[in-house]
């Protein structure tokens, strides 16, 4: 699949823009806090109804305005979709061919977008949360279902955990948030545990590519508890729970641990080891969408060539020849340029998108 063209209004630092794309790379140029990387993020939340941003929906509004709007026209089998999302301080609406839809679930199917930025190559020797993350957005691609689940465990773990909170509460008030839990938290460790076992097959046959074979990568689940055991869980946990006013069981405190030849590289790994585990776990992402829906996703390279070595970035640049690829960078060398495929060159200049745009084709 691949993206035909954005149609932003009041989104960050622009005013309103509508470009038009490339089916195989999009570069956008420009220095630093030009507004680069917000193109890419208006393309994004067509696919996932929010930012790859941390923060709230209303920081993507121009400041001083009451909205922002972001349209998006794709193309995928052959069918073109337009995903328009308009948000203000108080709500956010989601249209999909000009048809209002109630729930983000319905949103994740259509427009299939893996981002890949300089956090996500920390996404080795970072915190839980950025691999639960991965996880996640990686899920609610491919299984809407999975979205749905997500959606629903965080509001009912969050309502469990202002029970916690309250003196008044007793046991019997939890029953029946425990069993929901259970029930959308049992679906989401099952869903996961599919996703790992694929990601470490796959990521492990890229890894031992990137490094010639001499490393093997191993990608486990390191799940908190099991769909089987996770109510007794919550009751024999209760009063720690009640005493830290917090659930300390769950897929939420869920974990991947990554191993190369055996050694754990979130503690032990050196830098370069942990980038090129990030990097095959990314392109292994890739991969599993296209086995699970037929269509290559669009990737979004944010500012991430400069944070590789010559060697991963042209097997990056290798591996993505069937993708839609929009890359934002301050510069980009000669040697880099001569490896990328057909594309555009935008150049970025305090919101604005200038409109000579260059085309470049290899012979």
């Amino acid at each position: 699949m691949h993206i035909r063209e954005v149609e932003i209004v009041n989104f960050r630092n622009y005013k309103e823009e509508k470009i038009k794309f490339h089916e195989k790379l999009n570069v956008f140029t420009g220095g630093n806090a030009q507004g680069k990387t917000n193109i890419l993020e208006s393309i994004y939340i067509s696919s996932m109804g929010r930012s790859f941003r941390s923060g709230k929906d209303s920081e993507m509004i121009k400041i001083g305005e009451s909205f922002c709007k972001s349209k998006v026209v794709a193309l995928r089998g052959g069918e073109e979709i337009t995903v328009e999302i308009a948000i203000t301080s108080k709500e956010k609406g989601v249209k999909i061919n000009n048809a209002k839809i109630k729930k983000s679930s319905e949103l994740a199917e259509n427009v299939l977008i893996v981002v890949f930025s300089p956090e996500d190559l920390r996404i080795v020797q970072g915190d839980p949360e950025r691999r639960r993350r991965f996880m996640d957005r990686e899920l609610s691609q491919i299984k809407p279902s999975y979205y749905s689940d997500l959606s629903s465990y965080k509001r009912v773990l969050t309502q469990r955990n202002a029970l916690l909170k309250d003196r008044n509460a007793n046991k019997v008030d939890f029953e029946v948030w425990d069993e929901k839990m259970v029930d959308h938290g049992s679906r989401i460790i099952k869903k996961r545990e599919i996703f790992v076992d694929k990601i470490n097959t796959i990521s492990g046959k890229i890894h031992s590519e990137i490094t010639n074979g001499k490393e093997s990568l191993k990608v486990l689940y390191d799940c908190s508890v099991s769909p089987d055991s996770f109510l007794d869980a919550l009751k024999d946990n209760f009063k720690k729970d009640i005493l830290r006013g917090n659930t300390e069981t769950g897929p939420h405190r869920d974990d991947l641990e990554i191993r190369a030849n055996g050694m754990d590289i979130r503690r032990f790994g050196s830098q370069g080891q942990q980038r090129t585990a990030a990097l095959s776990l990314k392109l292994a992402e890739i991969n599993i969408i296209k086995e699970e829906t037929g269509e290559s996703p669009v990737l979004l390279l944010d500012d991430v060539l400069s944070e590789l070595d010559g060697e991963r970035q042209n097997f990056l640049i290798k591996s993505l020849k069937n993708v839609q690829i929009f890359l934002t960078a301050a510069e980009i060398s000669n040697r880099v340029f001569e490896k990328l495929p057909d594309g555009y060159t935008f150049y970025v200049d305090s919101g604005s998108v200038k409109k000579e745009v260059v085309k470049w084709q290899k012979f």
